[in-house]
């Protein structure tokens, strides 16, 4: 509709999950906001006036009315958005963990338990611990942040 320059992007926020269906793990995607689209635009009358009237929008969320023009969302908001759905790289972290290292985790429901890491993932920041409870190794996916070296 010759709005190029003022719609920039338009997104529908989704995040993969594995389901595991007869057996197999499968990715699929998921909607993170069902029945939300996030447009990046400049809001002029015209643009406000195309995206308003593309069939299939109802609403917006963040506006006083019929015809009000929406709040924008905070540009934290809209990082955090991005960095759900891998789109927005976030800054390197420094590993300082090895394979076999004894750990301690230091929050969440595992607190104060002690394993040992069996898997490293550096791109989700996250680690697979075998936590001994009850008697048993179990693993446990925990972020960088969560655990600390005994």
């Amino acid at each position: 509709m010759g709005m190029e320059d003022k719609i920039f992007r338009v997104l529908v926020p989704e995040d993969e999950e594995t389901e595991i269906k007869n057996g197999k793990r499968k990715i699929a995607k998921k909607k993170v906001f069902p029945g939300y689209v996030l447009a990046e635009m400049v809001m002029t009358d015209d643009s406000w006036y195309v995206v308003r009237n593309t069939p299939g929008v109802t609403g917006f969320v963040g506006s006083t009315g019929s015809g009000s023009k929406p709040i924008p969302l905070l540009p934290e908001e809209v990082d955090t958005i991005l960095k759900r759905m891998g789109m927005k790289e976030e800054a390197p972290v420094e590993v300082d963990f090895d394979l076999k290292e004894s750990v301690q985790v230091n929050e969440g429901p595992f607190a104060n338990f002690t394993g040992t890491i069996e898997h490293i993932d550096t791109d989700k920041q996250k680690v697979k611990v075998h936590v001994n409870m009850f008697g048993r190794e179990t693993p446990v996916e925990l972020d960088f942040s969560q655990i600390k070296k005994l």
